[in-house]
């Protein structure tokens, strides 16, 4: 049951991930492009930053970054009176109320506690390459058309939401699909953050003796376990692309740069 349940964990993974990504993309986009120096400067500081660091670097890192730093958080409310150091050498080291999760917790809310750090460690990843497309994306739209729309009287924040917007997602949107491929073959990363996916439980069912089982009535059937997976990542991904071929019809319905992207 481990290994079906680890197949929900994927889909869930990529059904949170996807739109959240989305949303730390266009956030650092419009803020890549703002008229504030600030915004602008954080905007292509976090594009840029995090598209240049490798992926399991960052993994490994970010997770424990976070979880760190929300542990010291609670640390600093929950245990004022706390009077040792919580950097003990290379230790890092809080009171027992302020852990996440407690460890009087129930397993589910371990679980959850690793699954909601891997929904934001591959958000902010992807979310810096989905700014990187929705930035170019938002300059392919022409100028023409948001000077129209001043010249009808629009505000620069009417003219971004009602021209801009809508008429970038046709141009995001091949970018927008390679990043949904890339973020579908990263799952299996979960494995890194400590979450038990289905590429941790082929390990561990098709071995002989794996850190859950010492001993196992088959042999080392691993390749079998792991051919599997290889059927169900080109089946989830060929339908994808059907689904995101027929998205792409539909936004480019009437619009002259069909036939470019056809």
């Amino acid at each position: 049951m481990g290994l079906w349940w680890s197949f929900l964990t994927v889909l869930a993974l990529l059904a949170i991930t996807a739109p959240t990504a989305l949303t730390f993309g266009f956030g650092g986009a419009v803020a890549a492009r703002s008229d504030i120096a600030l915004l602008r400067w954080l905007g292509k500081a976090y594009i840029a930053v995090v598209r240049g660091v490798p992926d399991i670097a960052f993994f490994l890192f970010f997770v424990i970054a976070l979880d760190q730093g929300l542990e010291w958080t609670r640390h600093q409310i929950t245990c004022p009176g706390w009077t040792e150091p919580i950097w003990q050498g290379n230790d890092f080291r809080v009171c027992d109320a302020a852990k996440l999760p407690l460890s009087s917790s129930p397993q589910w809310m371990h679980e959850v506690y690793g699954f909601f750090l891997a929904v934001v460690t591959f958000a902010i990843v992807f979310g810096a390459f989905a700014a990187n497309v929705l930035y170019g994306a938002m300059w392919s739209v022409p100028d023409s058309q948001v000077e129209a729309a001043h010249a009808f009287g629009m505000t620069k924040r009417r003219a971004f939401w009602r021209i801009l917007v809508p008429q970038m997602w046709i141009y995001a949107l091949p970018g927008l699909s390679n990043l949904w491929m890339i973020l579908i073959k990263a799952t299996p990363l979960l494995f890194l953050l400590g979450v038990e996916d289905i590429v941790y439980w082929a390990r561990e069912l098709g071995g002989t003796k794996t850190e859950k089982f010492t001993s196992y009535p088959h042999g080392d059937w691993r390749l079998w376990y792991f051919l599997g997976l290889l059927i169900f990542y080109l089946a989830f991904t060929k339908l994808s692309e059907f689904a995101l071929a027929r998205l792409t019809r539909q936004l480019s319905r009437g619009r002259p740069i069909k036939a470019a992207l056809a």
